[in-house]
């Protein structure tokens, strides 16, 4: 072991205030360590995010407190020391010890803190942070990353997620914070026991169905919305709602599900299952945390769960019919662009904006809705300015119930929304890699030899990257005549993302089937370039 790497880990071992981390460091080999030193974990627009374990790269105690005094310190040099912070967490491996550290280092700064008292969806969080009148929300989650993972989520006195530059402020904030052990912290009791009744009581608001007698299938995949959840649907008079059992109490290893996340393949398996079986109107998948919220619906062939930007139009449509004139609507750079279109027909501005709910709710004033094709959707940004996977479920729901009484579907509306805007078909393609490099290497590879048609359509690069303006980021566009593949970095997971997505106009109702199928097959011409990347 090199000199500089002995004294890197040793002065950590001895500015660590946890025992069993001091121990884990201790005991590791000279690769492992030089693995666990090579950098810290970043602090991002995202917060924090990585594995559970011991050292500067990952997710403990030690890293926890750190953050959570450059954060003070943040806070301070704004003028907010002395403010509200409110710290949840949800049940992930180590979130109960990163919660109380986070709140006794914020409490030693003389912040007045909210511990809230028990596990609860990062919504719930966001939601207390503007009802508590707080300057800041901390939630420790890693959302839907894997079982080894945790987080730590930053959220401002709006209840929006942090952007730049406050992220590059913070995290230099971080890097002047001493050793850990040398933070003080002050021991706080859990509070805030009625923001969750105070979530709820929000929620009638959203519903508009008289009747509510629809059959609900719902899981929260291990995760922590399931008590929630079901309490949200069940007080709102939908009262037949099934369970997937043993998916239904929070568990930190996920033992049913490879990832979990409801997009993943056979995340939802389970679900669909339930719903056959219970013959239900509606299948609800939450992810672990409970902000993103992923549905499955009924159909000819049986049941399958609907894409992101799918549930992104139904939700757009049926909240835009009640809406204000002129309310803005919003999704991504790399959702589909039916709601470019579906918001002007139905007398609405729409936004486009960089990927992330830190954007979204950014889009402009009277925004109503906003998603991204990652089943996140924030349906009410007045109630939680950030995605809500609980709101969304409710009004989804709703709309079932809606459309029940008039005997249809969630499948009906969809046809009628391919009939009036077009089939916009997509999909999405993830490369997962081993090596972060390799990342930037396919990114460097597309930019300097990108293809030139692409399903027998010449196209259009576009780099985002070098874009002026407020969607620059690291991503690149090919377009041509009804076709986009986007291509990006993922901002969460070692990915490299493609989103593909195609447009066919449809003349009559009885085209649709076959409209389809030819978006299918154009669909899968851009899948085998995707993964070719």
């Amino acid at each position: 072991m090199t000199a500089e790497l002995a004294h890197q880990v040793a002065d950590w071992i001895t500015g660590d205030p946890d025992p069993s981390t001091r121990a884990e460091l201790a005991s590791l080999p000279e690769d492992e360590l030089r693995e666990r030193f090579r950098a810290p974990l970043s602090f991002g627009t995202a917060g924090l995010r990585g594995e559970v374990r011991a050292g500067p790269n990952g997710m403990n105690v030690a890293v926890v407190v750190r953050t959570s005094m450059g954060i003070a310190a943040w806070l301070q040099k704004q003028g907010l020391g002395g403010s509200t912070v409110v710290v949840g967490r949800d049940a992930r491996h180590g979130s109960d010890a990163f919660a109380t550290a986070a709140a006794e280092t914020f409490a030693a700064q003389d912040f007045s803190v909210v511990l809230l008292p028990r596990p609860l969806p990062t919504p719930v969080l966001a939601f207390a942070v503007r009802s508590l009148d707080a300057d800041l929300g901390v939630q420790i989650t890693a959302s839907h990353n894997p079982a080894a993972d945790n987080g730590y989520k930053v959220y401002l006195r709006s209840g929006a997620q942090i952007i730049p530059p406050v992220d590059k402020e913070i995290e230099a904030e971080i890097a002047a914070v001493g050793p850990a052990v040398d933070v003080p912290r002050t021991f706080v009791s859990p509070g805030g026991s009625s923001v969750t009744a105070q979530y709820l009581d929000r929620l009638p608001a959203l519903v508009r169905s008289q009747k509510r007698n629809i059959r609900i299938a719902m899981t929260p995949l291990h995760g922590v919305g399931g008590d929630v959840a079901l309490t949200a649907l069940r007080g709102l008079g939908f009262r037949d709602v099934h369970v997937v059992a043993d998916q239904f109490e929070p568990d930190p290893e996920f033992p049913t599900v490879t990832f979990p996340n409801p997009e993943e393949p056979g995340a939802a398996e389970k679900l669909l299952s339930l719903a056959a079986e219970v013959t239900a109107d509606l299948a609800i998948a939450l992810d672990p945390d409970a902000d993103r919220c992923a549905i499955g619906v009924p159909g000819p062939s049986g049941w399958r769960m609907l894409s992101g930007d799918e549930t992104g139009a139904l939700l757009a449509n049926h909240i835009l019919h009640t809406a204000p004139p002129n309310s803005l609507v919003a999704n991504t750079i790399v959702s589909s662009r039916l709601l470019s279109v579906l918001a002007p027909a139905r007398g609405a501005r729409y936004a486009r904006t960089l990927t992330g709910f830190k954007w979204l709710v950014r889009a402009g004033r009277g925004l109503v809705y906003a998603y991204e094709e990652a089943i996140g959707h924030c349906v009410d940004p007045s109630f939680v300015n950030d995605k809500d996977g609980i709101s969304a479920a409710v009004v989804l729901a709703d709309l079932v119930a809606l459309l029940a009484a008039e005997n249809r579907t969630l499948g009906d509306v969809l046809d009628d929304l391919a009939l009036e805007f077009g089939v916009h078909a997509g999909a999405q393609v993830s490369t997962r890699v081993d090596d972060l490099a390799e990342i930037a290497t396919m990114m460097e590879r597309l930019r300097a030899e990108p293809p030139t048609e692409l399903a027998g359509t010449s196209i259009t690069v576009t780099d985002l990257l070098a874009e002026a303006g407020p969607l620059r980021t690291d991503a690149v566009e090919l377009a041509g005549d009804g076709i986009r593949v986007i291509v990006r970095p993922s901002g969460t997971e070692p990915k490299v993302k493609a989103y593909l997505e195609v447009v066919l106009p449809v003349h009559d109702r009885a085209d649709l089937s076959a409209v389809r199928a030819e978006a299918d097959a154009v669909l899968a011409t851009l899948r085998k370039f995707a993964t070719s990347l």
